[in-house]
Formats: C-alpha cells, structure tokens, sequence
C-alpha cells in the first residue's frame, strides 16, 4: 500500500507548476463554496480578529486563506519530487535572519526560534534547513496514517531538519537532544498552539480576547536562558516564500515570568495584521473559554 500511495502522490507532483495551481483554484472553490471546509470556523475567527472590517471584508480575507490553504496542500505535494533548483525558485532567503541566528550558534549557544501557523510552513522548512548549516529541529504531529507519515516525514528531512514527534519532545526531548544531536542548533517552535489544558496555559488578550496560550516555549527558554527570535514567514507572490526573524532577548533567563509570552503574542498579532490571510484561521485559536479560576496564569488585565 505503501508504494501506491507514494507512486500517486509523486506522479502527481510531477505535474507542472501552472497545472498544480489551477487544481489549487479549482480546491479552493469546491472548499469555501461546496464543502465549506471549517467555514464557520474561519469567518467565526476573523469576525473576532477584526470586527472593524465589514463581512465583505472579511470574506475577501477567507477566500484568499482557502487559496493560501490549498497552495500550500499542492506544494506540499510538490516538494516530494521538487529538485533543488526548484525549491530555490519557491524560497528566497534571508541573509540577515540566517545571521541572527548563527551570531547565536558560533559563540556555542543554542538558539530558540518562536514562530507561528503561517503559510508555506513546508517550504519554509525546506528552505530554512537547505541553507542553514546548522541542526534545524521541529516538533510536529505525526500524521495518523502510517504511509502517509512516512513519505512525508522523508520529504520534511530531506535538507537535514530533525523532526521530533510532539510527544516524544514533550517527555524526552533532553534525552533525543543528546543522541541525535550535534552541535548547536536552531529549535523552531509554532507557539500559537492551543494549549490542551487551559487551566495551566497564559491567558491574555489576542485580539481583544482573552485567549489561552502554551506556556512550555517560555519556560524551556527561560530554564536554558536561550536566546529567543520571534520568527514569521510569508509569501511575497504566488509560490515565493521567505522570513524574517525579530531577536527578543539574548537571553530569556533575564526575563520575568509571562513577559516573553506576552511580547510574542503582541508580535504574531502585529504579523497577522499585515498579512491577514496568511494566517491559518481554520484551527480553534479562541475555543477555550476563560474562568475565573485561572486568574493566578493571567498575564494582563483581560478585556471582556
């Protein structure tokens, strides 16, 4: 079974470029206009996100994520028969952010980058970890299916990044760091994940409402007094990917409880008004409801 899924999907990337994105469009319309994909998820998010935008608005941001959304679903696809010079087409680097983080690398310290659920995270990986030079490790969610999770886990590895199943970074990871790997490297976290107990998670306002927020990339970083980058990656045209990274401390150990937390989220606000479809609005940011039992984790006076 194995072998069939993977002859499918990579005679499918072979497809050309032109014909891959038309199959995007065609995606795209089915999803919003057909089977309305989490579309009331996505409206339901971006009417919090920005109420001073009118339904017009905000409808015109949907379409465009869709678009962005299935994009990013074709080159995925792509990228398991992708030559380098193609890659290199799809990722434009950035000289100064690669700097950023081997100013940290060179004098022995690991860096710890805080990014967030924007569009083409696999490109973006692919890029990153291409020109990097250095271990580029991510925690990620296994794929449920087993053929599946491998075809895709060798296309994400394929420069070099070290993936590390969520849980296992959870549970192990200062004993996965020390037998797989060498050198300093770069840990690049999405940190806009909705945390699984709220009860225990930062609640301050994102968008004017209180939202929950994982509390592990702070603590690890203050705990380790890494330095910590702000990072945020985007499309500059169909197809065409790049970063940027925002240095927040050079080291988090000197930082007081909540403050980094707290400024990452202002920055991943900021991100999102700029681009406001690059964002992925169809996960649950706002699904946890606050309480006041969770006063003693507030990080800000909360809006209501």
């Amino acid at each position: 079974m194995y072998y069939i899924i993977y002859g499918l999907l990579y005679f499918f990337s072979l497809m050309p470029w032109f014909i891959m994105y038309g199959l995007s469009d065609l995606l795209a319309f089915l999803t919003y206009y057909v089977f309305r994909y989490r579309k009331k998820v996505v409206l339901n998010n971006l009417a919090i996100a920005f109420p001073e935008k009118t339904d017009i608005e905000r409808e015109k941001i949907a379409k465009q994520f869709y678009r962005n959304f299935l994009d990013t679903l074709v080159e995925t696809v792509k990228m398991i028969s992708a030559s380098d010079a193609q890659l290199e087409k799809r990722f434009l680097p950035n000289e100064e952010m690669l700097e950023l983080i081997w100013k940290f690398t060179r004098r022995g310290e690991n860096v710890q980058i805080h990014a967030m659920h924007n569009f083409n995270w696999e490109v973006v990986n692919l890029g990153v970890s291409k020109v990097l030079g250095i271990p580029f490790v991510a925690p990620y969610m296994p794929i449920s299916n087993k053929h599946l999770e491998k075809i895709f886990y060798k296309m994400r590895c394929r420069y070099g990044t070290i993936m590390v199943p969520a849980t296992e970074f959870k549970k192990n990871f200062i004993k996965f760091e020390k037998e797989h790997i060498k050198g300093n490297y770069a840990l690049a976290l999405v940190a806009d994940q909705s945390p699984g107990s709220p009860q225990h998670a930062w609640w301050l306002n994102f968008f004017g409402k209180p939202t929950a927020f994982v509390t592990g990339p702070e603590k690890a970083a203050r705990l380790k007094s890494l330095p910590v980058l702000f990072g945020n990656f985007y499309k500059i045209r169909r197809g065409l990917y790049t970063f940027e990274l925002k240095l927040y401390t050079e080291n988090a150990g000197s930082t007081k409880e909540g403050e980094l937390t707290l400024a990452y989220v202002k920055y991943v606000e900021d991100c999102i008004r700029q681009r406001p479809d690059n964002y992925l609005w169809s996960h649950r940011r706002w699904k946890h409801a606050y309480k006041p039992e969770y006063v003693n984790n507030v990080l800000e006076p909360l809006k209501t």
